[in-house]
């Protein structure tokens, strides 16, 4: 059999609620993405819970809350204690968001859920990976293979590809394929004929117009706002989207040369703001040669102001303004205040670029028609005064009473387990508590508690003639020139350099954001004052779809993309050491091959959508669709079967190699069969009878804008005609034929057809058309 692969949804299925997955592979368990939502009900996250304790690794997406934001209470609360797998971007960034959502619940309520300890200790665990790293596994996962690979929407964003045995995994949510401001797309190329692909339907019925018609009016409707008086509030993620709408802000202001303020509002939005400088090299090769040549960080914000608190926006120049705040749900954070204030003003805009999360008021908002009023709890952090005030510090010190209690008689119980039962007699500086006879001048008030306060919190040996407190000689070692230094005592290890960074809250600077640093470091005894608001809502309430996600027809071109061929009759055998291939039928002395079937997982989605990618997916690319619910696990391993052969030294001396990119490429003609000296199959040369004729094979990618950069670099005047074609020259033109893709998953033949005159021009470019394909 192939490698076997177990999927199991935990969350995300059906409905558009927060991602997370199980993926067995050979008995390995991967959780894939630990998300949870605005609402944060750990209702949600009890499919979790029941296989917390037997995840082997835990792999992450995205930086937002839906991919992340459960994962300090899993491992604080549920048990999860696995290796972490992320980009550099989802580690600093998710931390950021995570300390975002703490920060905005913490300011208005008594959340518990977890402690920023808790998203310290949870960020500790993460590997980082840089895009198509393979990171191979040990351990319980020794032959597993991951790598992380680009995926578009938001920053540091991944795909994941998972190998064992020659068999990909792989899994991609809410990729975007169009390139950005600042990201690039997914390159599906990345994948090539998967076993697994895990997929989402989240936009499998939405269609989306041109990205230059969506930032016109996207534009028009701010601008109009402004120019009318009013405000106009975005509700953003902490570092996710809000990224792209700050670029875009930026730029419009800089060519306008408009003066109205524009407000970028988190508790951690100069953390964010300072780390996404820093990662370059993550974004779109726009921006990377933008800084390679003129030194220009995209950004280096001069129209786009960092606050972070509400002071700071309310002492801010009276007139129009644009503000991005978090949380996008308007259930937290600054977003949720600034909507209560602004939205009985007709003159005032709230901007929608993301879909609200279900049960949120952002999703009540967007409905249409959109509600006149909704009811909306205010709530403040006040300190204690008078009555409250004392009640509490009595209560703290009766804690604290309690504690040191505890503690002092754990140490006695520890310490009597360790040096056997005190024996009074032996040693009489030692206070029998158990003596009801005991002086009242020692006992006192204690008479009937703990007595032995003469020593402190020290507790003598039994044994001891003379108890002292313990002194512990330091025993160093010298030679010649003095002590001797272990260089180990003085190494800053990363663990403890990550956690300096992580407890300063990711600042590049080491400083944690004002705003941040005083509502964590004010220790001031406080409480939560609520009460209901009935919210009339005059403004205008518009939604814009830039969440950054490929849309239907996308995504259904790019799953036929990926679709693997379903039968190959010849397959090239690309050789380093090893050698993988799969069996059809019996094994006999010719060999038949086939390359995997694609098996489509289907998650994330309304059921509308989710049941309509399906029936696409069977109809146009395979037969093998898979659309579970929550807790089901379903088998998707490959019917194929995998075995590894040798190559034997009398066929290789004979093998003629060509250059194949980083690889070197061979046809052969073999039998299978075992050699003396190994029980491994090898594969022999055809002694007996020669080996039958085969048609030449083409080796390599049919992509015309490839050639097109070729035969410039060759000094061709080339240019792209109509219908796909390239005009070479005055005379020849190049045409690719063929049908790229077909039912089944399979692909038809394509081919390149030359037309023009027999003329130099004709032979030149038929002969470097030839040097980029190898002929086997």
């Amino acid at each position: 059999m192939g490698t076997s692969v177990q999927v199991t949804p935990l969350c995300g299925v059906y409905n558009e609620n927060p991602l997370s997955y199980l993926v067995s592979i050979d008995g390995f368990n991967f959780l894939v993405d630990c998300g949870w939502n605005d609402l944060f009900d750990p209702a949600l996250l009890e499919p979790l819970s029941r296989v917390a304790s037997k995840i082997d690794a835990v792999l992450l997406s995205y930086p937002d809350t839906l991919h992340l934001g459960a994962l300090p209470y899993a491992m604080s609360h549920l048990g999860l204690s696995a290796p972490i797998y992320s980009t550099e971007p989802v580690f600093r960034l998710g931390l950021l968001t995570m300390y975002d959502q703490y920060l905005s619940r913490k300011a208005v309520s008594d959340f518990d859920l977890f402690t920023l300890d808790d998203v310290d200790s949870a960020f500790l665990s993460i590997t980082r990976l840089t895009y198509s790293q393979n990171h191979h596994l040990s351990g319980k996962g020794e032959g597993i293979v991951i790598a992380p690979h680009v995926a578009g929407h938001l920053l540091g964003g991944t795909v994941w590809k998972i190998t064992k045995d020659g068999e990909d995994v792989v899994y991609a949510v809410d990729f975007n394929h169009r390139k950005e401001r600042h990201l690039n797309g997914i390159v599906a190329e990345s994948f090539v004929r998967p076993a697994v692909l895990i997929t989402e339907a989240y936009n499998a019925l939405s269609n989306q117009p041109h990205r230059a018609q969506r930032d016109r009016e996207f534009l028009e409707k701010i601008v109009r706002t402004l120019e009318g008086g009013g405000n106009v509030l975005l509700p953003v993620d902490t570092a996710g989207r809000a990224l792209e709408l700050i670029l875009i802000l930026e730029e419009f202001w800089a060519q306008r040369n408009l003066g109205y303020d524009i407000f970028f509002l988190t508790y951690v939005a100069s953390s964010t703001i300072d780390y996404v400088k820093s990662f370059l090299e993550w974004m779109g090769d726009s921006i990377a040669k933008s800084f390679e040549t003129s030194r220009n960080n995209a950004f280096q914000l001069k129209r786009v102001k960092l606050l972070i608190n509400k002071m700071d926006l309310d002492n801010a120049p009276i007139g129009p303004k644009v503000v991005l705040a978090s949380m996008a749900s308007l259930e937290a954070g600054f977003s949720h205040d600034i909507f209560v204030e602004w939205a009985s003003d007709v003159r005032n805009l709230v901007l929608f670029t993301e879909r609200g999360q279900f049960g949120t008021l952002a999703r009540m908002l967007q409905a249409n028609p959109p509600p006149k009023a909704v009811k909306v709890t205010m709530s403040k952090r006040v300190p204690l005064v008078g009555d409250e005030l004392v009640a509490y510090e009595e209560e703290q010190k009766r804690l604290k009473k309690e504690e040191e209690l505890k503690a002092s008689l754990l140490k006695q119980e520890e310490s009597r387990a360790s040096h056997g039962l005190d024996n009074a007699s032996s040693d009489p500086m030692v206070i029998d508590t158990t003596n009801s006879s005991a002086p009242p001048d020692v006992a006192g008030s204690h008479r009937s508690g703990y007595r032995d306060m003469l020593f402190d919190g020290f507790v003598p040996p039994s044994t001891s003639v003379a108890p002292m407190f313990p002194f512990y000689e330091n025993n160093t070692e010298w030679d010649d020139f003095g002590e001797v230094v272990n260089p180990d005592d003085y190494v800053v290890k990363d663990e403890d350099m990550n956690q300096t960074a992580l407890h300063v809250g990711g600042d590049i600077d080491g400083k944690l954001d004002e705003a941040a640093a005083s509502f964590i470091l004010d220790t001031k005894p406080s409480k939560v004052v609520s009460n209901e608001l009935t919210v009339q809502v005059k403004c205008s309430l518009i939604y814009i779809d830039f969440e950054g996600r490929s849309d239907g027809r996308s995504i259904k071109s790019i799953i036929a993309r990926v679709a693997p061929l379903k039968l190959v009759r010849d397959v090239l055998l690309l050789i380093v050491y090893e050698l993988y291939f799969d069996r059809i039928g019996r094994l006999t002395d010719s060999l038949s091959f086939n390359c995997f079937i694609l098996i489509k997982v289907l998650v994330h989605g309304s059921a509308e959508a989710t049941e309509h990618l399906k029936q696409h997916c069977l109809k146009h690319v395979c037969a093998h669709v898979y659309a579970p619910q929550i807790e089901e696990t379903v088998d998707v391993t490959s019917d194929l079967c995998a075995y590894k052969v040798q190559l034997a030294e009398q066929l290789m001396s004979n093998v003629l190699f060509k250059k194949l990119g980083e690889y070197e490429v061979a046809w052969i003609d073999a039998v299978a069969g075992k050699t003396e000296n190994h029980d491994m199959l090898s594969l022999l040369p055809t002694v007996s009878t020669p080996p039958p004729p085969h048609k030449s094979v083409l080796v390599g990618d049919l992509k015309m804008a490839d050639l097109k950069q070729f035969l410039a670099s060759k000094g061709v005047q080339v240019e792209f005609a109509g219908g796909g074609a390239l005009r070479c020259g005055e005379y020849v033109t190049l045409r690719k034929v063929g049908v790229a893709g077909q039912k089944g998953g399979g692909s038809g033949i394509q081919q390149i057809v030359i037309e023009g005159p027999l003329c130099e021009d004709y032979y030149k470019i038929r002969e470097y058309l030839y040097s980029q394909f190898y002929l086997l």
